[in-house]
């Protein structure tokens, strides 16, 4: 890119030098606020990942113990378990709600669950197999837990990961775009008055010299006119006027028109 890219296009003016060294250091200062939140979104965003891996291989061996409950749950009360829970159950227990959550500005969804009302289990199972049925359904009740936690996790997780990436294009932008550009248009415009200033000082010498030669010119003739005025006084003591003897002089080079030789 050549130089004039690199550079806002401004008058250099000493208004304008100013104004460019303040939107330099708001610049900066957004470049360093940005960078700030740059590094605690990173490190925000380390922790998710730490704990959706951590919640990821839990959930393997809570879901293999689900599974595992509710086959026992089949064995014992039989395989007609699912109606019989079905006829006790009429509304969801278990509910998920969502909030927000403020980190460095940018704002992380969060889900939690919530228990709604009393599950009616009293009578499930009664002929056999009720104990299965409720270690069963407490064990779906944890992986429920976890999968909203997981859910929540990995939401967070993809929100951190576009907020960084936009941080950190900005975040380039002004190190790389604006900052080089606002310190290139301050040199240039420093440049420019230095310039400008350089031919005042050339033209100030120069109306300086003159003056300086016209106060010598005219203190030479001052002089000169002095001296005549001395000459004229001491000639007259000795009765000759010597501006009466330049017209003399003048007078006889003068061409007579009588005389043809």
């Amino acid at each position: 890119m050549s130089g004039q890219s690199q550079r806002l296009t401004v008058v250099p003016t000493v208004t304008m030098l100013g104004a460019m060294k303040a939107r330099l250091i708001g610049a900066t200062r957004g470049h360093a606020l940005l960078k700030k939140k740059s590094d605690a979104l990173t490190v925000q965003f380390r922790q998710i990942l730490k704990k959706i891996v951590s919640t990821k291989e839990s959930m393997g061996e809570i879901m293999k113990t689900s599974s595992f409950a509710l086959t026992e749950a089949k064995y014992v009360a039989g395989e007609n378990i699912k109606h019989v829970v079905l006829e006790n159950v009429k509304n969801a227990t278990l509910k998920v709600r969502s909030r927000q959550e403020n980190v460095a500005g940018v704002k992380l969804p969060k889900f939690e669950y919530f228990s709604e009302g009393e599950t009616k289990t009293d009578l499930t199972g009664l002929a056999r197999g009720g104990q299965q049925v409720q270690a069963c359904r407490a064990a779906y009740v944890k992986s429920i837990e976890l999968l909203v936690e997981l859910a929540s996790l990995q939401t967070s997780f993809v929100t951190l990961d576009e907020a960084i990436k936009t941080t950190n294009r900005r975040v380039n932008a002004l190190e790389s775009v604006v900052k080089p550009r606002l310190e290139n248009t301050i040199s240039y415009i420093k440049g420019e008055l230095d310039e400008l200033e350089r031919e005042d000082f050339f033209r100030l010498k120069k109306i300086q010299g003159f003056k300086k030669r016209e106060v010598e010119r005219q203190l030479a003739a001052a002089k000169q006119f002095a001296e005549l005025q001395v000459a004229e006084k001491v000639s007259l003591q000795k009765g000759v006027s010597i501006n009466s003897a330049h017209n003399l002089l003048s007078a006889n080079m003068q061409k007579d028109d009588d005389i043809i030789f």
